[in-house]
């Protein structure tokens, strides 16, 4: 019983994270269930079926707080559903390794400019004021689905920046990441299930805690200033470099 309880807690952890950062979860889930002896393909595939629950979560609450930027989050979205596919298909003729040391490197570098820039609150720009390029954000969005297929991370860790850097107050670009993160979850879902990658046991173990942790993070995001809040997903972002880095220099790390 006190397994199960502690297995609730780790996924009510992943939920707040992810929610409050628009990464989707996938960069706690995987090494979890692979250090609960999870075999790394199946932690890959269970990961990304327990995704679009936790985004989906959080983008009830986000709805409710009408942070959503819905047609960027659909102009990112689907493009990066067939950039996805295309990179798992280009993993069979590149070495991702070195690709991830130079990507980890610029993930690096875009943390630090994050956690340096200015802050846009958002009482100083409504969501009908933002109007970004939607060419430009698909093509984004295609792009980071085949670094998303290739290097096997999620897009969020990319559209975070990207959004803000076209001027999206954090708090709007947190949520229309998450958003964006229930298509692409879905797509890389039915693909791992396809494959046979998904441990039905362990999904069921970790929605309840990644339900109610996305719902406590979209809440606390709000209560979070914008200043405040690019600086923490700086740090997360540079926890993901540096772990992208190492692995790509094959270290052992889930």
């Amino acid at each position: 019983m006190l397994k199960y309880i502690g297995y609730l807690g780790v996924g009510i952890f992943i939920g707040i994270l992810a929610a409050m950062f628009g990464l989707g979860g996938g960069f706690l889930i995987v090494p979890v269930l692979n250090l609960l002896g999870v075999e790394i393909h199946h932690a890959v595939g269970t990961s990304l079926a327990a995704i679009p629950f936790t985004s989906l979560s959080a983008v009830i609450v986000y709805f409710r707080q009408k942070r959503i930027h819905y047609k960027s989050g659909i102009s990112l979205a689907f493009p990066s559903i067939l950039g996805a596919y295309i990179g798992a298909w280009l993993t069979s003729y590149l070495s991702s390794n070195v690709l991830k040391v130079f990507f980890g490197m610029a993930l690096f570098f875009v943390s630090i400019k994050m956690f340096r820039g200015r802050s846009i609150e958002v009482h100083q720009i409504t969501l009908e004021e933002l109007k970004p390029n939607y060419v430009l954000l698909s093509i984004w969005g295609f792009m980071v689905g085949i670094l998303s297929g290739l290097l096997g991370f999620g897009g969020g860790a990319i559209n975070v920046p990207f959004l803000v850097y076209l001027g999206f107050p954090i708090h709007y670009a947190v949520a229309t990441s998450i958003f964006a993160t229930f298509f692409t979850g879905m797509s890389g879902a039915i693909k791992h299930y396809a494959l046979g990658n998904i441990e039905v046991q362990w999904l069921l173990v970790l929605i309840p805690g990644l339900i109610i942790g996305a719902q406590i993070g979209a809440r606390t995001a709000k209560r979070i200033k914008a200043h405040n809040l690019k600086r923490a997903f700086a740090v997360v972002l540079a926890f993901l470099a540096i772990r992208m880095i190492l692995k790509g220099l094959g270290f052992s790390i889930p």
